[in-house]
């Protein structure tokens, strides 16, 4: 998977088309990211004691990693990502401009 925690990526398809946003965690696992902010779902919450009122929370949820696109930090649209070697160190890189991420 080429999107790691900590990048910023444009939403390519989906309900938040367009948002942009931080990963916040990934999973490889399942091929998917969390993002600050984006694909919230509403969670109902029940009151933890007899006297407290239940609550309805927004939460994000994980978004496949086919909907999200990485940020271009020199032109800030979406860019595909590639790799290059320097030395013996695999760097990533954005094709659209050749900018290191």
């Amino acid at each position: 998977m080429k999107i790691k925690t900590g990048d910023n990526v444009i939403v390519i398809a989906g309900k938040d088309k367009g948002k942009t946003g931080k990963v916040l965690r990934a999973y490889p696992a399942k091929s998917a990211v969390l993002i600050e902010g984006l694909n919230m779902r509403k969670r109902h919450r029940r009151g933890a004691r007899a006297n407290q009122k239940g609550q309805i929370i927004d939460i994000a949820h994980p978004m496949h990693v086919s909907n999200v696109m990485i940020v271009d930090p020199r032109t800030s649209k979406g860019s595909r990502v590639g790799y290059k070697t320097e030395g013996e160190k695999k760097i990533r890189v954005a094709r659209k401009s050749g900018t290191n991420l």
